[in-house]
């Protein structure tokens, strides 16, 4: 537990030489430097931001107050008594600093080494007593065990700390180390002995789904357990526990309404363009799995910091589920490393036959980009699968993520897009030739040949996170590319009608509204045009919207479908449309209740039904975002292939197996 604080320093330091957050105190406090990945730089600079957020607030609503005081549990290497006192924001506040002994000392010895920080303090008259490891005339600083409350009485009594004055308590993943008793019975002693009190909660939530079980997973390992989920595992249950325990007004946000509803929109559009990135799934996941809660008691007027400056619907109460879909590991294509993947594209080059490509996976017990393909082929009722050999170790594929294929015959697929880094340009076009006897049946491998394209559709080209769907315009076939994102564009909204066999880009008219930027919706065929649904829009939010592309006389035009109830907002799903119902599998949304499991919406009513995925037969977490998916319809089942990412400071989950959704019980034929 001690070294989470370190750790957590080390983050912050990184994230703020980054230019996310404004702190010179985090590289004296840290000591050593590390770069740290941009997914963790945004992860630590909304935790900073939601402390900071609510500690400038209270300090705001007491300026008229002769003095405040603010108590840090489990502080750790925490610079926030040197920015308020830098900012001029202490005149008439003492901070109060609690960790672990040995902690306490070695940040006293830091302060005490380091000039820029011992002046701020200024004089300490002389060595710290006992507990009081560190004493300024506004920082003291302390060394006790918090789970030892009457020893944290005494401790704070003897450092000066008066129960009369306002006081603002912070907890910064600090509580959930702790059993439950002990941390219940601080939040309840600090509400019963301070008459004027708030107290400021940052930790984790959702244990049960299946990015929560990665997060407890890895917790358990680093021996830090979270304690406070087993009884504690929403913002519903953790606003109980405090009003239960002596607090009269107590609101709380997950990160992602936190950031949605407290940052303004140009703070969010500086955060989003400070790096590269590309970890949208993980980063809503993680901001879904924490929260900050502001509970206060006898503060006139009262304290609510966390009054969203804007509403947003997307955070309303809990999907209602229509029923559920059994999940079942695809029994032979188990113990296939070449299948856990993320961020690839599967397409059925014919019946029952499917061709995996790209993305990010395990290869030769490393996790890299995925150069190598597969062949996945069912025969007597049982999938197999088969590695696919490249003709030629070839750079032109680029190990691309995010790319689409397109089968335009029985021995041609079109790739189109995709990337290696998101610092650098999407990948162009490419042809994929493979034999007519493709499956996975033979004992050979299966040779696939790489064909590079001159760039004759190059900006169609040059994005990822798209869509490519094959439609019909008076008779002809076109590629309609849709949407993505590019190196200079964080969301593009443009289209492109590619024509079949030679890929010219023709105009053709297409009228109505036209659906707002995205990437990472889904696309699919439809009576000649296309469906696109959901997304990720611009201001990076996911979409509920589902258009129709639909073919008129002299062009296309562009038709919303509205659903009843409303889709829930959504994107990194994947979808099919069987016998007028559009499928949409998986994705990530924002809210807290449930994951994405399968929705159903019919085309002809606009009806939509949420269905959750049963996983009681799997023994591993199933991530259903950045996956692909192949629809059977004599079967009326769905092939899930690979999906995962990269969870935070977690580890990298990847679906270890394909798994198959039985759908017929939802797809009763009419």
């Amino acid at each position: 537990v001690q070294a989470t604080g370190g750790s957590s320093a080390v983050s912050k330091c990184s994230a703020a030489a980054q230019g996310y957050i404004q702190d010179r105190f985090l590289q004296l406090l840290a000591g050593r430097r590390r770069r740290r990945a941009p997914l963790i730089h945004r992860g630590y600079y909304i935790r900073a931001r939601a402390v900071d957020h609510c500690v400038q607030d209270f300090l705001l609503k007491t300026q008229s107050l002769p003095r405040t005081q603010i108590l840090s549990l489990g502080a750790g290497f925490d610079s926030l008594y040197f920015r308020l006192k830098d900012m001029g924001l202490l005149h008439r506040t003492v901070v109060y600093e609690v960790d672990f002994p040995n902690v306490a000392r070695q940040k006293a010895t830091l302060i005490k080494g380091v000039k820029e920080l011992s002046a701020l303090v200024g004089d300490t008259g002389g060595e710290g007593l006992g507990a009081i490891i560190f004493s300024g005339k506004d920082y003291k600083l302390l060394g006790v065990d918090l789970s030892e409350l009457s020893e944290l009485e005494r401790t704070l009594e003897e450092a000066g700390l008066n129960n009369e004055i306002p006081t603002l308590f912070i907890a910064e993943v600090v509580l959930t180390y702790m059993e439950n008793t002990r941390s219940d019975a601080l939040i309840q002693w600090a509400a019963e002995h301070f008459p004027q009190a708030c107290f400021l909660v940052y930790e984790q939530v959702l244990p049960e789904d299946p990015f929560g079980h990665v997060m407890q997973q890895h917790f358990s390992q680093l021996n830090t357990a979270l304690h406070s989920l087993a009884q504690y595992p929403d913002c519903e249950a953790q606003q109980r526990r405090f009003l239960g325990k002596g607090w009269t007004e107590c609101s709380v946000m997950d990160m992602n309404e936190f950031f949605t509803c407290c940052i303004p929109e140009d703070e969010q559009q500086r955060v989003q363009t400070l790096e590269p990135f590309d970890e949208y799934e993980e980063w809503h996941l993680k901001c879904s799995h924490y929260f900050v809660l502001a509970a206060s008691k006898g503060m006139e007027p009262s304290w609510t910091p966390l009054l969203p400056s804007v509403t947003v619907p997307c955070h309303a109460g809990p999907v209602g589920m229509a029923g559920s879909v059994p999940a079942t590991v695809c029994a032979r294509l188990s113990g296939i490393p070449g299948l856990r993947r993320y961020g690839h594209h599967s397409v059925l080059i014919k019946p029952n036959v499917i061709l995996t490509t790209g993305g990010f996976g395990e290869e030769d017990g490393q996790h890299c980009r995925m150069r190598n393909f597969h062949v996945l082929s069912k025969h007597a009722g049982y999938w197999e699968a088969a590695c696919v050999t490249q003709n030629i170790p070839d750079k032109r594929w680029g190990e691309r993520l995010y790319h689409t294929v397109s089968c335009l015959s029985d021995t041609l697929a079109l790739v189109i897009g995709g990337r290696t880094s998101p610092s650098s340009a999407g990948l162009g076009m490419l042809w994929l030739k493979f034999p007519e006897t493709c499956n996975a049946s033979g004992p050979d491998d299966i040779a696939v040949e790489l064909v590079s394209l001159q760039p004759a559709a190059e900006s169609a080209a040059l994005r990822w996170r798209h869509s490519t769907t094959e439609l019909t315009f008076k008779g002809e076939q076109y590629l309609f590319v849709y949407g993505g994102r590019s190196v200079l564009e964080p969301v593009l909204g443009d289209w492109y009608f590619l024509h079949t066999p030679e890929l010219s880009c023709t105009v053709i008219a297409v009228e109505g509204p036209v659906p707002e930027s995205r990437h990472s919706h889904s696309a699919c065929s439809w009576e000649g045009g296309v469906l696109i649904a959901g997304g990720l829009g611009a201001a990076e939010q996911p979409l509920g919207s589902v258009f129709f592309l639909r073919e008129l006389e002299h062009g296309f035009q562009w038709q919303t479908i509205e659903t009843h109830p409303p889709l829930v907002p959504r994107y990194s799903h994947t979808a099919h449309v069987h016998e007028g119902k559009l499928l949409l599998v998986g994705g990530v949304w924002f809210h807290a209740s449930s994951v994405p499991g399968v929705t159903v919406i019919d085309l002809m009513t606009g009806l939509c039904l949420d269905y959750v995925i049963n996983v009681e037969h799997l023994e591993w977490p199933l991530m259903l975002h950045n996956h692909s998916s192949a629809f059977l319809p004599n079967e009326k089942e769905l092939l899930v292939i690979g999906g995962g990412g990269n969870c935070f400071s977690f580890g990298t989950h990847l679906n270890p197996e394909p798994v198959i959704l039985s759908l017929s019980s939802i797809l009763i034929s009419h």
